[in-house]
């Protein structure tokens, strides 16, 4: 991952900030479509290729989202979940998912938010987490994170045995990646939980679990967080430790236990 000097990243990050309010606006422009259609009879679900589902809502919200981006960022590209990439190659790409957690969404479970993501040159330099019913926002910018307007933080754990580890779906994990590292590293843990899909990355940012984790991810799914969990403190990687922009999967952890958590999910490939 490239790193730039404090006097060149600063003038980046103060360029960058400019945009923080719009991804309030789009925030609000998306929730105003999203929370009236949750645990809503009228909401419709259909089933994609890859046997995911989708509903109106997402459609509806991530449409929107494009609107405003097109009117007020008329040169920026697109990378959407549900409508695709308009400009792939511009050098500043929003990246969408309108609803991360779908199956909680229409299961009137509010474990879902908004992603937003910002690429500057492909690195993601802004993200947010938006849960729609809540109200919380969450946006970083890789050096800080804000959690409803309060600084937010990963919490200082150092040890595996004090820390509560989340996942979307272990079922998931022991079908993409085998069960037996995921076994040695839920014993470790003091606490398991499957509260995930993005709502577990913002309660890690916001210091209230240690290791949020998913063995399949998108870019839409990933590059967002990337912004949120540096700018808490925490790390972000692949599966096996690397970049997480290039990689199809997702481990964030506080500091002080991600290498101990890589070790322990890829131990029994070793």
């Amino acid at each position: 991952m490239r790193h730039y000097a404090c006097s060149e990243r600063a003038k980046r990050f103060v360029a960058y900030d400019e945009h923080k309010p719009f991804f309030r606006e789009l925030a609000a422009a998306s929730g105003k479509i999203i929370a009236p259609l949750y645990r809503s009879a009228s909401l419709r679900v259909d089933t994609k290729s890859d046997g995911s589902p989708v509903t109106d809502a997402d459609r509806r919200a991530e449409e929107v989202m494009r609107e405003l981006i097109r009117a007020r960022h008329p040169g920026h590209g697109i990378m959407g979940e549900e409508l695709g990439t308009e400009k792939g190659d511009a050098e500043f790409v929003w990246v969408l998912d309108p609803i991360d957690g779908t199956i909680s969404f229409t299961a009137g479970c509010p474990l879902f938010a908004t992603l937003v993501g910002l690429l500057h040159e492909g690195r993601p330099v802004l993200g947010m987490i938006h849960q729609p019913i809540t109200g919380q926002l969450c946006l970083g910018d890789c050096e800080s994170t804000v959690l409803d307007g309060r600084p937010a933080r990963v919490r200082a754990v150092e040890s595996l045995a004090d820390a509560v580890l989340l996942t979307t779906d272990i079922e998931n994990i022991s079908r993409v990646r085998g069960a037996e590292g995921f076994e040695r590293l839920r014993h470790e843990c003091r606490l398991v939980r499957t509260w995930g899909d993005a709502y577990g990355y913002l309660l890690l940012a916001g210091g209230r679990a240690d290791i949020m984790l998913d063995p399949v991810m998108n870019p839409w799914d990933v590059l967002p967080l990337v912004p949120v969990v540096q700018g808490a403190g925490g790390v972000i990687t692949d599966w096996h430790g690397a970049d997480a922009r290039d990689g199809n999967s997702c481990v964030a952890a506080a500091p002080k236990l991600h290498a101990r958590v890589i070790a322990l999910l890829n131990e029994a490939r070793a």
